[in-house]
């Protein structure tokens, strides 16, 4: 199904900065330990701060983006994202890199990346008919899935010839290469009105949230999304110090563990819209949100050797299938609840939370993990997990598509100053 060649560079863009980022995966803890020689903490300190404080300071740019033009925003968070992942090989050229440097750089990335979700969020919504948005959301799950399957290995071998600086290099052009796309896009843009003379209260901060929680279908999906996401997240480094530093899988074995269960990602990605013409939204999303939720658990059962690296591969690669499924199927339900006024302001709100829930689970989990074991810790996070379904909305009458995301002609004449979203 054609989207239009508009979606087709938006495509491009998110394809070429997203397997950057996937190039580039662990290539900051790389050089925090090699090049700077930094201690555990402060290598755990880097990912956990700079996912933190980009959230927090994040926070006004929802209502900011709302009230501008989407493209232009777009390029321009590329455009500082280039500069400060170019800046790393710079100052390390040059003898100047320090550990306050990549502190700086992953809070900035950080930031803008939440910028540009949001604002990319809004335009898929005014790009794409709104009875398009779910084949729209799939393919760029299916290519994030792709990318998690693909740039490690890739990313892992540039680093084995040439240094971790070399990935940071690759992602740094891949921005560059995304704002290049974002700019051959054409046609009209959105931005939401504001009245002349007033300006941003602090009050405005909060209008994301706010509409979150008084919808009770979004309120059930922001819920979930973020808890699971969190859960979910927190057992990561648990289960990189279980394999890599007590059961000592060698390094393709646990690059095995972890791409080889994205390709369940593409296909559940690929299977999402056939499935929801075939049982309906409501009953794939719910029944792919559960068996999400199951899955985690069985990673209590890692043990050593090959029967855990399958263990590892077999949950996660059930997990990250369902994910596919169930995650462009919420992505177009957020969508299609929100009003175009309101989008970047929700996908802000929206990052932001998931971002600051994971980074407080990581600490917390890690203490716990500490204070007990990475295998108990993760077992505790599993069970937590099988609750997360009930958070889940029991119903969901999705607006009419006319009157919740204006599109095609009609669209465009009534989105003449506003905007809309993408994931």
């Amino acid at each position: 199904m054609s989207l239009g060649s508009g979606f087709g560079w938006l495509w491009s863009a998110y394809a070429v900065s997203t397997y950057g980022t996937w190039i580039a995966f662990g290539a900051f803890p790389l050089i925090a330990v090699q090049v700077l020689e930094s201690p555990a903490f402060a290598v755990s300190f880097l990912e956990a701060a700079g996912l933190a404080v980009a959230a927090i300071v994040a926070v006004p740019l929802g209502p900011w983006v709302e009230h501008r033009a989407k493209r232009p925003v777009m390029i321009a968070m590329d455009l500082v994202r280039f500069v400060a992942m170019a800046s790393v090989p710079i100052a390390y050229v040059l003898g100047l890199l320090s550990y306050g440097h990549l502190l700086v750089v992953s809070i900035v990335t950080g930031t803008a990346g939440i910028a540009f979700a949001a604002a990319s969020g809004a335009y898929v919504k005014h790009l794409v008919p709104s009875d398009r948005l779910l084949v729209a959301n799939g393919r760029f799950e299916g290519t994030a899935w792709v990318a998690t399957a693909a740039g490690p290995p890739l990313g892992g071998a540039l680093i084995g010839l040439l240094g971790p600086i070399v990935t940071v290099v690759a992602d740094a052009f891949s921005y560059l290469l995304s704002a290049l796309g974002v700019l051959r896009i054409r046609g009209g843009d959105v931005a939401a009105p504001r009245d002349p003379g007033t300006r941003m209260r602090a009050a405005d901060l909060l209008d994301g949230w706010r509409f979150i929680l008084h919808d009770r279908v979004l309120r059930g999906l922001f819920l979930n999304s973020v808890t699971v996401g969190g859960l979910i997240m927190a057992t990561l480094p648990l289960l990189s110090v279980l394999l890599l530093g007590q059961y000592h899988f060698p390094a393709w074995q646990y690059g095995l563990a972890f791409g080889l269960p994205a390709v369940g990602g593409f296909v559940g990605a690929r299977l999402s819209a056939r499935l929801v013409a075939r049982h309906g939204r409501h009953r794939v999303m719910i029944v792919s949100g559960w068996l999400r939720s199951l899955f985690p658990l069985g990673l209590a059962f890692t043990q050593p050797g090959v029967p855990g690296l399958l263990t590892v591969i077999a949950v996660e690669g059930l997990l990250i299938t369902c994910m596919g499924v169930f995650n462009p199927i919420y992505a177009t339900e957020r969508l299609q609840r929100t009003p175009t006024d309101h989008t970047a302001r929700v996908l802000t709100a929206w990052s932001v939370s998931g971002k600051l829930a994971q980074a407080a689970l990581m600490v917390v989990w890690g203490v716990l993990a500490t204070l007990t074991s990475p295998l108990t810790a993760i077992a505790i996070s599993g069970v937590l997990l099988l609750a997360t379904p009930l958070l889940l909305p029991k119903g969901a009458h999705t607006p009419d598509p006319a009157v919740a995301a204006p599109t095609g002609d009609q669209g465009r004449r009534s989105l003449t100053a506003r905007k809309d979203g993408f994931r």
